[in-house]
């Protein structure tokens, strides 16, 4: 009924009738945007800052109700359309389609806040959900694509989606990337091989640090020096890296370190050596298993056997100062309360080849915290009391020569 008033009057006043008519139009749009956006958007804001819940804050931020909010104004305009006959199918045309992106960007928005919301909530354990988000977003704007090509062409969706087998190779080539980082992303989802949250090392992107992100297309790592790596996701699963989360989630992380002795310091021990190291608490228990009179042996001067090295003959079982250390070594790591002794976590120290540097003995060990200060801290005090307790059995740790060498040996008499 009103519209045919309005029609009338329009025929009876057509100088006048378009500016009345747009001027009208403007004034009721403004009352109702004004409404949607002061009235509706700005008290789901309100309400949303007034609870403990932060899952709505999230909702508020990405689905923005003030750009909702135009919405209300485009679909009254959608209806005022009619009453200009003339224009009715273009201006519905152009209402839609701004509708349809307005809905696109909303539901975009509403999956980015999810994927806040479930990362942010206490169950999250850093199984990322984005790549499947971005995929959803993805159809979303191919969806909205598609009800805007429908709209200007005006053929149905159904239409132009019969023709999609016809151009499937260039959609291939276009989203190569897209379903190859799908299928990493499914894969990687699925075995568990990287969550948000891991130290993760990539040698051919330069990339050590904290995975900060898990996306479709890409990866973002922080590395140690606060420098972003960002790796596409399907280079996870053709390109070797290493996960320290095992490491994280054992509770211990190992030490793996060698020191060097001097080869020309290794020597058999005498009985003043052997006197001398009886009296290291740590070594007692092993000398005195060494030590003590056997089957085939009498005892000697100070309890020692007779196994002792001659000047020109040694016996086959004769102790050694290096021995006598690594025996010291291998006690002082078990007496340590911040290792790990038990367990598939041990505690041992090894003999290795001996080389150019001299003979390693490998201290091979688990500390009991996995933080990285109080880990240094704990391979360096290991190592500090090593290395300055070799001379005291005789030894000398292994080190290229310096320029204060060189000048000693130059200002040797001759």
């Amino acid at each position: 009924m009103i519209v045919e008033m309005v029609r009338n009057w329009a025929e009876a006043h057509p100088l006048a009738a378009p500016w009345v008519m747009l001027a009208g139009a403007l004034l009721l749009n403004g009352i109702v945007f004004m409404i949607a956006r002061n009235v509706v958007a700005r008290g789901l804001i309100a309400l949303s800052q007034k609870t403990k819940n932060k899952n709505d804050d999230i909702l508020v931020r990405y689905v923005r109700p003030y750009r909702l909010a135009w919405i209300a104004p485009l679909l009254f305009t959608y209806y005022l359309a009619t009453w200009v006959p003339a224009w009715t199918e273009t201006l519905q045309m152009l209402i839609l389609t701004a509708i349809v992106w307005l809905s696109v960007l909303t539901f975009a928005g509403l999956l980015t806040a999810i994927n806040q919301m479930y990362e942010a909530s206490s169950h999250f354990r850093g199984v990322s959900i984005q790549g499947y988000l971005d995929l959803g977003k993805l159809l979303i704007l191919a969806i909205g694509v598609i009800l805007t090509i429908s709209q200007i062409t005006g053929k149905s969706p159904v239409v132009l989606l019969s023709g999609i087998g016809a151009i499937t190779a260039i959609l291939l080539i276009i989203f190569h990337d897209t379903l190859l980082s799908l299928v990493a992303s499914l894969q990687i989802q699925s075995h568990d091989l990287v969550r948000e949250g891991d130290w993760i090392e990539m040698e051919d992107y330069d990339a050590d640090g904290i995975v900060q992100n898990i996306a479709l297309h890409t990866v973002k790592v922080q590395n140690w020096d606060n420098t972003i790596t960002v790796v596409p996701t399907h280079k996870l699963m053709d390109t070797p890296y290493r996960n320290w989360r095992g490491m994280s989630e054992s509770g211990g992380r190992r030490i793996k370190r060698a020191i060097y002795i001097d080869l020309n310091s290794v020597a058999f021990c005498n009985a003043d050596m052997l006197a001398r190291f009886s009296q290291v608490g740590l070594v007692k228990d092993y000398l005195e298993r060494h030590l003590n009179p056997q089957a085939d042996g009498a005892a000697g001067k100070n309890g020692v056997t007779e196994r002792l090295c001659s000047d020109l003959v040694c016996e086959e079982h004769q102790l050694t100062n290096v021995g006598v250390f690594r025996a010291y070594m291998s006690a002082y790591l078990k007496s340590r309360p911040d290792l790990h002794q038990t367990g598939e976590m041990i505690s041992l120290v090894r003999e290795l080849d001996p080389g150019p540097t001299g003979l390693p003995l490998e201290v091979y060990a688990f500390t009991r915290t996995v933080a990285w200060e109080a880990y240094e801290a704990i391979q360096a005090d290991i190592f500090e009391h090593l290395v300055a307790a070799a001379p005291q059995f005789r030894l000398r740790v292994f080190q290229q020569p310096t320029g204060r060498d060189f000048r000693a040996l130059a200002d040797a008499p001759e």
